[in-house]
């Protein structure tokens, strides 16, 4: 099982150099770079400069706040830069972030990152030959290159695109057109991964007639640490996640499947009156224990292969605590590693 770091977005562009050769040090096969409050490929620059092994995948880029274009210049130039170890992970937010957060204009999800990931395909091809592009959809019109702004010829390594994706629909997309998903904390149960996105990944294998198949990433939500203080200390702070990443109707469906289809209107009554604080008091112990995996670093890997090893390619790992961890946290990330 290959085994992924998530770095804290909210970590300081300062300190994201000794974090990645931090998570290259534990031996992780990869580091995961989400995109909140810093733009996600300046963070995988800095990530991809001060490493030399490692992969490093954005979890996710919003699409559909980018020209196309420049986010193919800027992945073409991490994938040169990296010798291949860049890879695009792409989203698509929710309409209320995309408008009101962003200024950008929203459309139909599926099909218009169906039309991105398009235009990206055509674009890498024309970096690649060093010839004009032309793509043409619904959403997306590109058909001027001249050479002087094609970074082609080149041999570089085409930067893989993965897609963050939580319901079928977009699984299904993602079988068709990506080298596999990102799933979400919030619908990254086995039961979900076997039931939901496997069957639509296969969907979309078959439509698209692709010979190989994607690759699943459960990015689940864990609470973990090298003593039990610190797990009771990372299972709060996933309490308070979860409770607002539930208030997102997107995010709901794992919900519905446990029969808890009311928890999001009453998570979403406390954020529509700005009330964050009480948003935790929502999940109580009795749920959080169906959505969290818990455990020290020595009692995680077992969970996780229990858990994941029939149903998930790679696993991510939540942020890094402090350095009084990495001897454990290494260990755990090698036991993992050797899981079929």
């Amino acid at each position: 099982m290959k085994v992924y770091l998530a770095l804290d977005p909210r970590n300081p562009l300062t300190a994201t150099a000794d974090y990645a050769r931090r998570a290259e040090r534990l031996g992780c096969d990869g580091l995961h770079v989400a995109e909140t409050v810093h733009d996600s490929l300046a963070v995988s620059l800095l990530a991809l400069e001060h490493t030399s092994r490692i992969t490093v995948r954005t979890a996710v880029t919003l699409a559909f706040v980018r020209s196309p274009t420049l986010t193919a210049y800027t992945a073409w130039d991490l994938s040169m830069i990296s010798g291949g170890r860049f890879e695009l992970g792409l989203g698509t937010q929710i309409k209320q972030n995309i408008r009101d957060r962003y200024g950008m204009p929203w459309s139909d999800p599926i099909a218009r990152l169906r039309d991105y990931v398009g235009a990206l395909d055509a674009l890498f091809d024309a970096f690649r030959t060093g010839d004009t592009v032309h793509f043409e959809s619904d959403n997306y019109r590109l058909t001027r290159m001249q050479p002087y702004f094609n970074p082609g010829p080149s041999d570089a390594v085409r930067p893989p695109i993965w897609l963050g994706a939580v319901n079928a629909g977009m699984c299904e997309l993602a079988g068709g057109v990506a080298r596999g998903i990102v799933t979400h904390s919030t619908n990254s149960d086995p039961g979900y991964l076997r039931d939901v996105v496997r069957p639509a990944l296969a969907r979309g294998v078959e439509t698209s007639g692709r010979a190989d198949e994607p690759l699943v990433v459960a990015s689940t939500a864990i609470a973990t640490g090298r003593t039990d203080e610190a797990v009771a200390g990372e299972r709060e702070r996933q309490r308070r996640m979860l409770a607002f990443l539930y208030s997102t109707p997107a995010y709901a469906t794992g919900l519905a499947r446990r029969g808890l289809a009311d928890l999001p209107d009453r998570l979403r009554s406390l954020v529509r009156t700005e009330l964050w604080d009480e948003l935790p008091s929502v999940l109580p112990d009795s749920i959080l224990d169906e959505l969290l995996v818990c455990g020290r670093h020595d009692e995680i890997p077992a969970m996780l292969k229990a858990r994941f090893g029939d149903v998930a390619d790679g696993i991510v790992l939540p942020p890094l605590a402090d350095g009084d961890d990495d001897e454990s946290l290494g260990a755990c990330v090698a036991e993992l590693q050797r899981a079929n």
